[in-house]
């Protein structure tokens, strides 16, 4: 018998007197986290019954009762618990499929609490809430009830201007927040409808100027959120402004021009090894839902970073233009030692260094015999960056100006305190893709993040320990969520199937946790290479434009063509 059966028998078979704390049952979930060996227990969906694309959402509904999934071929699939087939290992089915009309990928779907209403966030800029226990639905052959955006769909809702990445429900069926690549947080009331067309949308919690992919709370602190980007830092905001003293908690005064206030940001001692200056990305954020104050990030191209916001800051007053590092807190909270940031990825490579110093001083001497640059629209994303070119003082002036405008939401907050990470966590690998960040366990003892291998991987949140490898995707894992009350991990990627993970009693067939070193190895060897490539594609189209501008005559000859 599984090890996950061992732990929700042991709680079906107590006497219903039997008093269980809430204490006794985290011990005993967080037993059967560490216990045993980790192994898929389920696929959820297959050619005839599931997903037809890649599933980029999950979340457990009603306790644990539901697993919602979506992704690119914008449904929304409900499974739950075949109480017929009980001797299989979690039989999860699908019994409900929503068509919910999007013209984008869904990027994330949940359902509000105390409610059957279910939110959905897609590219397409729109944000839809459907209540199919409140519609007629349409069943199919295989016992699934369909329903379609006319049938089931109550409000659409335009108020981002950008494709919309994220939600997060409050303690209502009304409340919930979504955060978007226009740069803005908005918070919407169902209770209050609005024309979107007529620009009566609410104003919006946080607008910052460059855009924003991840948002997340803690229901012990609801008032507080963190949101983070397309920028080095991570912004945690306070939204109470009355009857409180703001100033002895943060060592601040709020905002009396804006909805939230900005207290704390977020930052590193270092950028990872393969980031470029200027590229920075923050792809998933999470707070910890067992203690209010500990927040995760995980960076594109570098890894996922563990903070407090009960650590002392480290005040600064650094201009956007200056490099993004800042010191270390100066000051821990007394609750834990301060555990080492330091390991292999940190090393400094001669070699590297030297090439990039090259290329980067290829790309200047490029951009600066070029007398006649073209106009920034034309040019790449790439060739945008600041630090790969020389501009003569008109376009200089010009190019800073634009960029002062694109940051002005950093330099805003310039001066709020910056909090350095408690813990680093490496072996992943986020680059291909936007990569959310977990806790795992009834205390969050776990941290997990998915990586472009395929694999998922569990550390030791006290530690850094790495825990385990396993192997959730034939490519890339995105979405990692655990069951609020079972030893139950839902995975996802670019399959168009769900992966369900659980602690067994025999020998795991997809960890590869006895190969740590070798995919560790891998991951940042491709890492590296995907760096690499991306400094010579900026080289080839800096080459290719300065050859379209004179005409071939003089030009370098890019050895990629």
């Amino acid at each position: 018998m599984p090890m996950s059966s061992l732990y929700t028998s042991s709680i079906a078979t107590l006497p219903p007197s039997f008093p269980r704390s809430n204490k006794w049952k985290a011990d005993l979930l967080s037993a059967a986290y560490r216990s045993g060996t980790w192994d898929r227990v389920n696929v959820l969906g297959s050619e005839m019954n599931g997903h037809t694309g890649c599933v980029n959402a999950l979340s457990w509904a009603r306790e644990g009762e539901v697993l919602i999934s979506s992704g690119d071929d914008t449904t929304v699939r409900l499974w739950r618990l075949d109480m017929g087939h009980m001797e299989e290992d979690y039989p999860f089915i699908c019994d409900t499929v929503i068509h919910t009309g999007h013209r984008a990928n869904i990027f994330n779907a949940q359902m509000l609490p105390h409610s059957s209403r279910i939110v959905t966030v897609a590219g397409d800029w729109q944000i839809r809430v459907f209540d199919h226990e409140k519609a007629g639905g349409n069943p199919n052959d295989n016992g699934e009830m369909h329903y379609h955006a006319r049938q089931a769909a109550i409000s659409i809702l335009r108020c981002h201007e950008g494709r919309v990445k994220r939600i997060v429900t409050e303690d209502s069926p009304d409340l919930f927040l979504t955060v978007a690549e226009d740069g803005s947080v908005r918070q919407h009331d169902l209770r209050v409808p609005h024309s979107c067309t007529s620009d009566s949308c609410p104003a919006p919690l946080v607008q910052l100027n460059h855009e924003l992919s991840t948002l997340s709370l803690s229901p012990l602190t609801p008032y507080q959120f963190v949101v983070a980007g397309a920028s080095p830092y991570g912004y945690l905001f306070d939204r109470r402004h009355i009857g409180r003293q703001f100033r002895e908690e943060w060592g601040q005064i709020p905002n009396s021009d804006e909805v939230t206030t900005c207290v704390r940001r977020f930052g590193r001692t270092t950028r990872g090894q393969h980031e470029r200056k200027g590229l920075e990305h923050i792809t998933g954020s999470r707070m910890a839902s067992s203690n209010g104050h500990e927040v995760l990030l995980s960076y594109s191209a570098d890894a996922v970073y563990l903070y407090s916001t009960k650590d002392d800051p480290q005040p600064t007053s650094m201009a956007s233009g200056d490099s993004a590092i800042v010191p270390p807190n100066r000051r821990r909270s007394p609750e834990r030692p301060v555990l080492s940031l330091a390991d292999s990825e940190n090393e400094v490579d001669p070699e590297r260094d030297g090439r990039d110093a090259l290329m980067d001083e290829d790309i200047e001497r490029i951009c600066g015999e070029n007398t006649s640059s073209p106009p920034r629209h034309e040019l790449g994303a790439e060739a945008q960056d600041p630090d790969a070119r020389e501009f003569d003082e008109d376009e200089r002036d010009e190019v800073e100006e634009e960029e002062e405008e694109e940051t002005r939401g950093e330099e805003r907050y310039g001066n709020v305190p910056t909090i350095m990470p408690r813990s680093r966590f490496i072996g992943a690998c986020n680059v291909e893709t936007v990569k959310d960040v977990n806790f795992l366990g009834p205390r969050d003892e776990f941290v997990v993040s998915g990586s472009d291998d395929g694999n998922w991987f569990m550390w030791e949140k006290d530690t850094c320990k790495l825990h385990d490898i396993l192997e959730g995707d034939q490519s890339v894992v995105n979405v990692i969520e655990g069951h609020p009350h079972l030893p139950l991990v839902a995975v996802s990627g670019i399959d168009t199937t769900v992966k369900l993970f659980a602690p067994t009693s025999r020998p795991s067939q997809f960890s590869r946790l006895d190969k740590a070193e070798s995919i560790i190895d891998r991951n940042s060897e491709a890492a590296t290479a995907r760096s690499e490539l991306s400094n010579l594609l900026l080289y080839y189209r800096l080459a290719r434009q300065m050859a379209e501008t004179t005409g071939g005559e003089g030009a370098p000859q890019c050895p990629l063509q």
